[in-house]
């Protein structure tokens, strides 16, 4: 057998009290989106960020948005899972859409979601829906940082087998050593994608752009998720399409199109000076 380094044996459930249970991965999407909160308040708050006219935004309208993120979050990405990865299962069984503690979340039909209820919550406000999604959309790193940790945890969505030094054998997988690429995610779409998004707003000031940290946002997430897709184990029921594609790349890839078609409207934009 290839050298492996051990799975961490970390329960999945962090604390349970008879039938309540915590689990990992929902204490991922709760601290995900709390420090989300957190971090899109200061970016509203920090005046350079925006030049003279100041943010179109007020911190209370971040307050009263998180509700509708949330909301966005869980039923866009349950949808998404439905639709895209595993839907004659649900058609066979449609009571287990419902089952979100059993897993299956899908990024892209939560980033749907999120996106709808961006659109729905700056037009009942009057905020310019472009800035609104440029606010959120670096505060979302977070949630995908700790959400992929948590796969890791969970024993779920690994990589391909490998014979590289930091492999591991996943106990709900088979005996292959494989990529732990939940953590490979973690690393570039949680925190590297921070870092680069950090770097626009803050030193680029791109913030008075409108549009253009959002396509910065999908640009660089659909490149990693569609770079990691290399590296990970393809849902079993849907396996690889023509010339080795999976679903997770072919949904990324739009995204990337997209954030290209942004990336290049939002440039020719005036940008606010101080």
């Amino acid at each position: 057998m290839l050298f492996a380094l051990p799975f961490p044996a970390i329960d999945p459930t962090l604390i349970q009290i008879g039938p309540f249970a915590i689990r990992w991965y929902a204490l991922a999407y709760i601290v995900g989106i709390l420090i989300g909160w957190w971090y899109a308040k200061r970016l509203v708050n920090n005046a350079k960020l925006w030049g003279p006219a100041g943010a179109p935004m007020k911190p209370i309208d971040i307050d009263d948005f998180v509700v509708w993120a949330t909301i966005g979050i869980i039923v866009g990405g349950r949808a998404g899972y439905v639709l895209f990865y595993d839907l004659p299962m649900f058609l066979a069984a449609p009571w287990q859409i419902f089952q979100v503690w059993n897993g299956g979340m899908s990024f892209h039909g939560g980033f749907l979601g999120t996106v709808i209820a961006m659109i729905l919550f700056a037009r009942s406000r009057k905020i310019p829906t472009w800035s609104m999604i440029d606010v959120v959309a670096p505060s979302v790193t977070f949630g995908l940082l700790f959400g992929r940790i948590a796969n890791f945890i969970n024993g779920e969505l690994w990589g391909r087998p490998t014979d590289v030094a930091w492999a591991i054998i996943f106990p709900n997988a088979d005996s292959q050593p494989r990529h732990p690429s939940q953590l490979y995610e973690a690393l570039l779409e949680g925190l590297v994608l921070f870092l680069v998004l950090r770097f626009f707003t803050h030193k680029q000031l791109r913030l008075r752009q409108p549009g253009f940290i959002s396509a910065i946002f999908a640009i660089g997430y659909g490149l990693a998720r569609i770079f990691s897709e290399f590296f990970r184990e393809p849902d079993i029921q849907i396996g690889y399409f023509s010339g080795g594609l999976t679903m997770g790349m072919l949904l990324s890839l739009p995204l990337v199109i997209a954030g290209i078609i942004l990336l290049v409207v939002a440039s020719r934009r005036p940008v606010a000076t101080a």
